[in-house]
């Protein structure tokens, strides 16, 4: 399994949620960094863009030699970013998973993806993507791109239903389209093949810790591509363990949104007496 994205220096989501959530489901992660932030859980103050040229080297470096059975894309950043795993993607077997979270803004606020690269994100990378998980706000803001319309425009009055958002995602290029339900009234996730719209029920945990979602449940469905799940059945599956992943999330950690456990953190320490050896 190949993350390609950017990395969280408090461990919290991008590559460090994303080999949790491969090791989860029994998956060797692999990654290809595409950024370097500094953050914790209250936000991110600084970010290196990776060259493109070095993201190229990492993806051909583990699949010339282990190989990549699927794809999990997510923090981009920059035009360059993308055109450069685009070239990357070009040298990996055809019909490899790929599975495209559409990273635009962090827990905090933070913007991780230039207006600049919702362009190119559209043209190169949303066409080649198996599924496509964008949460309801990065949804909106792909067709607003479509539109021609202003980046962080608020939906407006005649702000699309959601059918009618995932036919419009859908028609940007991806295979499949789930729209997760972390940002809608209900925790309900949307599923879309091209012809029917399917609802995939989950529960919301406002006690939870919820940063890092978003990678938990993109990396979990494309482990799941991997392993040969049909993608509907990825999706329910990655809709069950990034909710229980917020269930059970590190709330008492740092100042602001505390990290999905998704590894079962929080219940192997209570388990463990406190005078037992270290079983690590």
């Amino acid at each position: 399994m190949l993350s390609i994205a950017g990395s969280d220096s408090g461990g919290g989501a991008g590559i460090q949620a994303d080999l949790k959530a491969f090791a989860a489901c029994g998956v060797h992660g692999m990654t290809a960094l595409t950024a370097i932030t500094a953050q914790n859980t209250v936000g991110v103050t600084h970010v290196h863009q990776v060259p493109p040229e070095t993201i190229v080297a990492q993806v051909r470096a583990v699949s010339s030699d282990i190989g990549v059975d699927a794809v999990k894309i997510g923090m981009l950043g920059t035009a360059a970013t993308v055109e450069a795993v685009a070239v990357a993607l070009d040298e990996l077997p055809s019909g490899t998973p790929i599975v495209l979270d559409p990273v635009m803004v962090a827990e905090s606020g933070a913007e991780l993806l230039a207006p600049s690269a919702r362009a190119a994100l559209i043209e190169l990378l949303l066409p080649r993507a198996t599924v496509a998980t964008p949460n309801l706000p990065e949804a909106r803001a792909l067709l607003a791109v479509r539109r021609g319309e202003e980046p962080g425009a608020e939906p407006g009055a005649d702000d699309p239903d959601i059918a009618t958002l995932l036919r419009a995602v859908h028609a940007l290029g991806p295979r499949y389209v789930v729209v997760t339900g972390g940002h809608r009234e209900q925790a309900i996730d949307v599923f879309f093949d091209g012809d029917v719209v399917v609802e995939i029920a989950g529960q919301r945990y406002p006690d939870g810790a919820a940063h890092g979602s978003g990678c938990t449940h993109s990396s979990v469905l494309a482990a799941r591509l991997a392993w040969g799940d049909a993608p509907l059945e990825a999706a329910r599956r990655a809709k069950q363990l990034a909710s229980d992943a917020v269930r059970d999330g590190l709330a008492e950690l740092g100042a602001g949104a505390g990290p999905v456990d998704v590894l079962g953190i929080a219940r192997r320490r209570s388990d463990v007496p406190k005078n037992a050896p270290n079983q690590c």
